[in-house]
């Protein structure tokens, strides 16, 4: 078993009205996809200044046995904590367990109604889609980062005291702005930063971007403001925001625009288990508890006044 011991650094930021995407290129001697055991790709950041004075210091470990990677985190940001919500930060138990070795599967799998952990990143912070709860009612399910409702790495707490990025901000004090590999999403394929190898070698590299176009003002209902348009020119995703590597692998790739990290699972989601597993809390639950129902987004597996698609968490709130 091969085991790495790491926490996280930085310093505080600003509500995000337009989020500047540090671009950072691979490495030369670098191929496109980790190989083996992936817990080398989680920093070190046991110097981490952490959240602020009264909260605890980020711990993460990442480990595999197998064909399986499990990584443990307390969920803590490692830069100073900005409130961009009403709700508190308090550590968690997050325990996530993906393939080593994903495989792409037959069929995608949506997570535009999926309003739990899609990922986590290598800072151990779990990673939520591109949209938002179903309160306040005038940005119901609306685009956190047109919203402005993100700190300046990408993220905010949510209703359970619970940190979570829907972004990946690469600004320094983020710790992330000299990895290739940002995390991992739960289909076990890796999530890079927006520059990909043209070649195996790596000797070559471009800028992705997000295939979606903008077709309404995304202050609610996230999903149905944005399309997949296939037929573009340039280095363009797919729909899930990914791409098969050089080396025949796939990967998603972080961009500055919607979906922003993931647009769908191309391989399988595995299933996890305690708090990973568990539905989002309603706003305003004492502690965290068990969501009630809450409001589905509108024509995304919940109409108003339904609840949530079954088996998915139901919609959270900032």
């Amino acid at each position: 078993m091969k085991k790495l011991l790491i926490a996280r650094t930085g310093i505080g930021g600003l509500a995000i009205a337009a989020i500047a995407f540090t671009v950072v290129g691979f490495p030369t001697t670098t191929s496109a996809a980790p190989t083996g055991c992936p817990a080398g790709n989680f920093p070190d950041l046991s110097t981490s200044v952490g959240a602020g004075a009264g909260y605890a210091k980020p711990t993460i470990s990442a480990s595999c046995a197998g064909n399986v990677l499990t990584v443990k985190s307390n969920g803590m940001i490692s830069y100073p904590f900005v409130p961009k919500t009403p709700n508190s930060l308090k550590a968690q138990e997050w325990v996530w367990t993906i393939p080593v070795s994903p495989t792409v599967a037959k069929s995608t799998t949506a997570i535009n109604t999926k309003m739990g952990t899609i990922g986590f990143t290598v800072t151990g912070i779990p990673i939520y889609g591109p949209m938002e709860g179903s309160q306040p009612a005038a940005e119901a399910f609306g685009d956190p980062i047109y919203n402005g409702i993100l700190d300046s790495c990408g993220g905010h707490t949510g209703p359970a005291s619970e940190y979570h990025d829907h972004y990946l901000g690469l600004d320094v004090q983020c710790n992330l702005t000299q990895r290739k590999v940002l995390g991992y999403a739960l289909d076990g394929f890796p999530i890079y930063n927006s520059v990909g190898c043209l070649n195996v070698g790596c000797t070559k590299t471009a800028k992705f971007k997000s295939g979606y176009i903008q077709t309404a003002v995304p202050k609610m209902n996230a999903w149905s403001s944005y399309a997949f348009k296939s037929k573009q020119k340039g280095n363009v995703l797919d729909a899930c925001n990914g791409r098969i590597e050089p080396d025949g692998s796939y990967g998603y790739h972080a961009t500055s625009t919607f979906p922003y990290i993931i647009g769908c699972y191309k391989g399988t989601p595995t299933t996890q288990a305690g708090r990973a597993a568990g539905p989002m809390p309603q706003m305003g639950s004492a502690g965290g508890g068990a969501s009630g129902a809450q409001q589905g987004p509108p024509g995304l597996g919940g109409q108003p006044g339904q609840p949530a698609q079954p088996g998915q968490p139901a919609p959270r709130s900032a």
